[in-house]
């Protein structure tokens, strides 16, 4: 048994998709989750991909400086960005959330047409159209940036009007594309899928990263023998770099778990000691 916890970490409170599934597929398992919320550092999707490795590799140093067994990037910009430099770096296993949903599109597409809803930053990345080329290169991937909608989803208003009209408007060339499926490809975006359901309708489906790298993390943990006590109930902490009262207000309401304390962690001290 190996009762070390389990990092999760994202920029705000979209990995908190990711934390929810992996608290229902490893209850018995403990977990960190880092939310890299201060202003200057969220959202990653509008920054340069060096200033999103090097907010990465900050945050990966600290959780595996707090001993945990395993990392899941929870942030389709970081996974872009640094996944396979974090992965040479740190001996811990690092997962991500881009290839799972690349799997889950290639097999859900009847049309063979795929949109990528995502960040500015994960769109100029290719990452999503390779991934799906590699599994199938007769696939027609649309990718779409949507730079408005992780602002108004952290927020906190996932009903708004602005939310609404934005979404509408990042949807439609996809639609126009004829994609039946639709990657979410951005922790964030579940928090409105019902919104996006709605949108879209029926006849597409939506593909998100959460259960997929759930699954992931429970099969890694048990094929490395790093799993915990079966029979005990898994405890989750939070960790943030912006205001805890704030995050834990928010992150409360989309996980819908008590939290208790929120630990900030200061952005500078964070980089002096990566």
């Amino acid at each position: 048994m190996d009762p070390r916890p389990i990092g999760v970490f994202d920029s705000g409170v979209g990995g908190l998709t990711v934390l929810h599934e992996c608290l229902v597929s490893l209850p018995h398992e403990d977990f960190v989750y880092f939310g890299d919320s201060a202003d200057g550092r969220f959202p990653y999707g509008t920054k340069p991909p060096a200033t999103i490795r090097r907010f990465a590799h900050e945050i990966a140093a600290h959780l595996t400086g707090r001993d945990v067994k395993l990392v899941v990037v929870a942030c389709n910009s970081a996974t872009a960005a640094a996944l396979p430099g974090l992965q040479r770096e740190f001996a811990v296993p690092l997962i991500g959330v881009i290839a799972p949903e690349a799997r889950a599109a290639v097999q859900a597409t009847r049309s063979r047409r795929v949109g990528v809803m995502a960040t500015a930053a994960t769109v100029a990345s290719s990452r999503y159209a390779d991934a799906v080329a590699a599994l199938d290169a007769g696939i027609r991937v649309t990718q779409v940036a949507c730079p408005e909608l992780v602002p108004l989803i952290q927020a906190g208003d996932v009903h708004g009007h602005a939310l609404h009209e934005a979404a509408k408007r990042y949807a439609e060339p996809l639609k126009a594309a004829g994609c039946d499926t639709v990657i979410l490809g951005c922790t964030h975006y579940p928090l409105i899928r019902p919104m996006l359901q709605r949108i879209f309708g029926r006849g597409v489906t939506l593909i998100t990263s959460a259960e997929e790298v759930a699954r992931e993390v429970a099969e890694t943990v048990a094929r490395r023998g790093v799993g915990n006590d079966p029979h005990r109930e898994g405890a989750y902490r939070f960790l943030c770099t912006g205001d805890p009262d704030a995050f834990r207000e928010v992150a409360g309401r989309f996980l819908q778990l008590p939290l208790a304390a929120v630990e900030r962690v200061d952005p500078a001290r964070l980089a002096v000691a990566a």
